[in-house]
């Protein structure tokens, strides 16, 4: 170290050596030297939200009487511009940290009062003023709420409305296209490509009303809790008026939660959402895997459907093409899922009047997000949007299906047609075929009965 690269910065445990150009200090740097574990700092959408909540404490506290207009003002346009992106370099605090994310807590005071300070040219202090009415206990909870409505409303439901416009349109256009389907992976009654990605689409959206119904409970905030929960330090009318100002400042319909307490010593509102993520990337998943079988060959697999060729697959089979794109998601899904159990076991680690894993929820929650919304885009752009059907495939393996026979239970009765089906199956010709040869229905009856298309429906008029 040397004096032009750093200068000395006290807090209440006394001297410590802060980067010259950094705009934080003493608390910061501790948490820095105390944190080298994952060198990842908390998420962008994270150090936003809490931002928007710092700016809207001093909203709060200047109309209460409680913070001086000119300090007040500097806070906001401080903090405001760090929800903009202006200073992300200054937020370097490993998400392993402190269980109650004070050190981000004071991370952002310290470079809120360094900016303030200098705008009005006189000392903002990151506790008086800048945590002005807070605590950790309860800005940092607030923040996973703030944070997690934000991107779900911003960037997942936008991303998953979009799948589903998707995966609804090439459903139209493949409504009349049969193929075999599929139960435990055997040959099956027919369906239709298009009653396939209907039911995509459905899952995609019933995992948007699981998300939109935990939304309700998750813009709830238990801002005005303060250190544990009563209120101390904080108006009474402080917490609402942090909920307002958000409501305004977002356009989201954020409240105060009904009892403060639950979001000071419990995550189960986050522990919910992770959940209905989880449920999302399941559905994913399954669809991703269905992609790939449908996909799979193009010669010796289904090919049923050929998807966007986007890279070269093989470093030594030349030629070879993969299925890339639901690969990535299905990983994805992996992820969503292993995070899911990391914030169930987070959210455990409430003792009495504090959880104390709330940045590392903060963080799986926020990367489940992200990588649930990009994911279903690429699936959306790069696979669904694009995929062409090979129809000559699809209609071999339909031709030859023998559990066609199934339509011919009513006519000629179960074990007739576990006799038909056998021997379609070994001689490998046409259900039509052997249907002809051993009943006494002609042709014409046999290809009504026997009309995928029409067993898609149902079969029965």
């Amino acid at each position: 170290m040397t004096d032009k690269k750093f200068r000395v910065e006290r807090d209440s445990m006394g001297e410590l050596s802060v980067p010259i150009d950094a705009l934080y200090g003493a608390q910061t740097q501790r948490a820095i030297d105390n944190f080298p574990i994952s060198h990842i700092p908390m998420p962008r959408a994270f150090i936003r939200a809490l931002a928007l909540v710092k700016s809207c404490c001093a909203k709060a506290n200047h109309s209460l009487g409680l913070l001086d207009e000119q300090i007040g003002a500097a806070i906001q346009q401080a903090a405001e511009a760090i929800a903009n992106g202006t200073h992300d370099e200054q937020f370097p605090v490993d998400v392993f940290q402190t269980g109650s994310g004070t050190s981000s807590n004071m991370n952002i005071n310290e470079v809120i009062a360094s900016l303030a300070s200098e705008q009005l040219g006189k000392p903002v202090h990151p506790n008086d003023h800048v945590n002005m009415s807070q605590s950790s206990n309860d800005v940092i909870p607030t923040v996973i709420h703030v944070s997690a409505c934000l991107e779900i409303e911003e960037t997942l439901l936008p991303a998953l409305g979009h799948l589903t416009d998707i995966l609804e349109q090439r459903s139209k256009e493949l409504q009349d296209t049969a193929k075999t389907g599929r139960t435990h992976l055997m040959d099956a009654m027919p369906v239709t490509l298009g009653q396939e990605l209907a039911t995509w689409a459905s899952q995609i959206k019933q995992g948007m009303y699981r998300i939109q119904a935990s939304l309700t409970r998750m813009r709830a905030l238990p801002q005005g809790g303060t250190a544990v929960g009563t209120g101390v330090n904080a108006h009474e009318e402080f917490g609402k008026l942090v909920a307002n100002a958000l409501k305004a400042r977002t356009g989201f319909a954020f409240t105060t939660m009904e009892n403060v307490f639950v979001g000071l010593a419990s995550q189960d509102t986050a522990v919910e959402m992770s959940g209905q993520l989880k449920a999302l990337a399941v559905s994913l998943m399954k669809i991703s895997n269905d992609l790939r079988w449908m996909n799979s060959g193009p010669l010796a697999g289904l090919a049923e459907i050929a998807l966007p060729a986007l890279q070269p697959g093989s470093s030594i089979m030349p030629g070879k093409v993969n299925p890339v794109i639901p690969e990535a998601v299905a990983m994805v899904c992996a992820q969503v899922i292993g995070n899911d159990t990391t914030i169930t076991v987070a959210g455990q680690s409430g003792n009495f009047q504090l959880n104390v894993m709330l940045p590392v929820i903060a963080h799986n929650l926020l990367q489940s997000i992200e990588l649930l919304s990009n994911a279903s885009r690429q699936l959306s752009d790069k696979a669904i949007a694009g995929f062409t059907v090979n129809e000559d495939n699809i209609q071999q393996a339909l031709d030859k299906n023998p559990i066609l026979v199934t339509a011919l239970n009513r006519v000629i009765g179960y074990e007739k047609g576990a006799d038909i089906a056998k021997k379609a199956y070994q001689q490998k010709r046409p259900i039509l075929e052997v249907a002809l040869e051993d009943t006494d229905l002609d042709e014409k009856t046999l290809r009504e009965l026997l009309d995928p298309g029409k067993l898609t429906r149902g079969g029965i008029d």
